[in-house]
């Protein structure tokens, strides 16, 4: 009996450590090779019997104040935090302990964005904090908001800031102003119900107070801290 647990044990812990390090290898590789898709896309792709509006774009041709944008709505201290903002994640617990909203880093969004399914479990739970902290170790700030802002979802089947930026305003995701790049920090908590190119008063609303919150934390100053 001892010796099969001890096989069981050593079974685990292979697997355990060949997982580790396969991820590793793949969260590295991805610090220079752009993702062709992610688990999210994918995942819309096969409900939906087509392909997704994607097109990935470097950060340098995404315009500033959508990065700020982004920042000052789901994550103001990226610059700062090692992938988990404690702080925020007590605040939302305290405030609401039956329903508590998220608190998930601009990291933790990537992380699970991009490898992981949808739903909840202490399992998934498990590995977004394991992609979160590979992917605060193995790439800089910078790659973190340029992957999260070409998988992210704006709309129903639009994804990544470009593909954003075609459909609800017709522009490149290089020249968007601050007002466009406003909406859409706005309806990133829930795109398939808000829209960024017919906002309702809410949208509006929360556009307005992201650029506020864009210019207390500095502008695209911030974004050198990166």
């Amino acid at each position: 009996m001892n010796r099969h647990l001890k096989r069981i044990t050593r079974a685990g812990l292979l697997l355990g450590a060949a997982f580790a390090t396969a991820s590793a290898v793949l969260v590295l590789a991805l610090r220079w090779i752009d993702p062709p898709s992610s688990a999210v896309i994918l995942a819309w792709e096969l409900r939906n019997g087509r392909q997704a509006r994607q097109q990935w774009q470097p950060l340098e041709n995404i315009s500033p104040q959508l990065q700020m944008a982004v920042i000052a709505a789901e994550d103001q201290k990226f610059a700062h935090h090692f992938g988990f903002d404690f702080a925020s994640l007590q605040k939302a617990l305290s405030e609401d302990r039956k329903r508590p909203r998220g608190a998930s880093t601009i990291t933790q969004q990537t992380a699970k964005n991009l490898f992981l399914w949808h739903g909840r479990s202490y399992l998934r739970k498990g590995l977004e904090a394991w992609f979160t902290i590979l992917m605060e170790v193995l790439w800089p700030k910078e790659r973190i908001l340029e992957v999260y802002l070409n998988i992210a979802e704006f709309g129903e089947g639009v994804y990544g800031a470009q593909a954003a930026a075609h459909q609800f305003f017709g522009s490149p995701a290089r020249h968007l102003r601050s007002w466009q790049a406003g909406r859409l920090a706005a309806v990133l908590p829930n795109p398939k119900r808000m829209s960024a190119q017919y906002p309702s008063h809410y949208v509006r609303s929360r556009a307005a107070a992201i650029n506020r919150q864009v210019r207390q934390l500095g502008g695209s100053s911030y974004l050198r801290a990166l």
